[in-house]
């Protein structure tokens, strides 16, 4: 059935004010996104550094009540809910029913990376060359989680990978994916040879939808994810983490400790002109720092010391 859609700007401050006013006059689903989604810079991320919320400074806030709700009975009931709220900037909409993850998906095509890492929407024909015998085929559903490899950072770490796959340094490794999002790379991994991959993220909904991308790639008794308290602290040939420039910081310690002396890490999620201050943080444990641009995004690689 059709919906009415109300959709208002409002800050990370008075978000759950808003939400509970929302629910509180009947709202069927409420839902936020960044308010400056296309603006190249950390807000706009939909991957916070692990341990962090997962929400932006200024938010759209969208939610579905039934056809026929009348508006303006509906902002004179949220008024009466809570005075110190702003409704005004309230905007409505009829909408059809439809299932908006999948709508998006329909028009989501296939992707190459490197010579044979492919990632294929779940419900969507192998296009030509990703039908070989060594192609690397991710069937992915990213609709619980960011990670659908369009993104420039994912697209760069998935290079890697194909990379130190072609370079035989990934055949029946263990792989950390620290902050896998919808287990994008940890997927690729283990398609491109590797035996065994752990992903790490602190969204909930991360960790549901990387545990549903492995079963539907047949891969779910090799890839575990874990909430960053749960993780396990071991070391791994190669680690991989696609996170912000700022937690790549702050983490160093961390992240450095669960490399393997010998191994491998690409870290991606660095805006360029923030590679510097992650190549300095790092350069104590590693060797051979090396940072690659695409777009506006940047991807920094390493060897860890002995």
């Amino acid at each position: 059935m059709p919906f009415l859609e109300l959709t208002l700007p409002c800050t990370e401050a008075q978000q759950t004010r808003y939400e509970r006013a929302l629910e509180d006059v009947g709202a069927l689903a409420v839902t936020l996104a960044d308010a400056h989604a296309d603006a190249p810079d950390e807000q706009a991320i939909f991957e916070p550094g692990v341990g962090e919320m997962p929400l932006w400074n200024e938010l759209t806030l969208t939610a579905l009540f039934e056809e026929g709700t009348p508006p303006e009975l509906l902002l004179h009931a949220l008024s009466a809910i809570d005075e110190g709220l702003d409704w005004s900037r309230a905007s409505f909409r009829d909408v059809a029913d439809q299932d908006w993850e999948r709508a998006w998906m329909d028009q989501y095509e296939p992707l190459q990376f490197g010579r044979r890492t492919w990632i294929v929407p779940w419900n969507h024909e192998l296009p030509p060359g990703a039908d070989a015998p060594d192609a690397a085929v991710v069937r992915l559903d990213p609709g619980l989680a960011f990670g659908s490899g369009t993104h420039p950072t994912t697209a760069l770490c998935l290079q890697w990978l194909d990379t130190l796959a072609d370079e035989g340094l990934l055949q029946g490794k263990r792989v950390l994916d620290f902050g896998c999002g919808s287990g994008i790379l940890a997927l690729a991994a283990l398609k491109l040879g590797a035996a065994q991959a752990i992903g790490v993220d602190n969204d909930p909904q991360a960790l549901l939808a990387t545990a549903d991308n492995a079963e539907r790639n047949g891969v779910a008794d090799r890839l575990v994810a874990h909430a960053p308290e749960a993780e396990p602290a071991d070391t791994y040939p190669v680690v991989v983490a696609n996170i912000l420039a700022s937690a790549l910081v702050s983490l160093a310690d961390t992240l450095a400790a669960r490399v393997a002396p010998g191994g491998r890490i690409a870290m991606s999620g660095i805006l360029a002109g923030q590679e510097d201050e992650v190549i300095a943080r790092y350069a104590k444990d590693f060797e051979s720092l090396q940072a690659d641009r695409q777009e506006d995004w940047m991807r920094v690689t390493g060897v860890r010391r002995p």
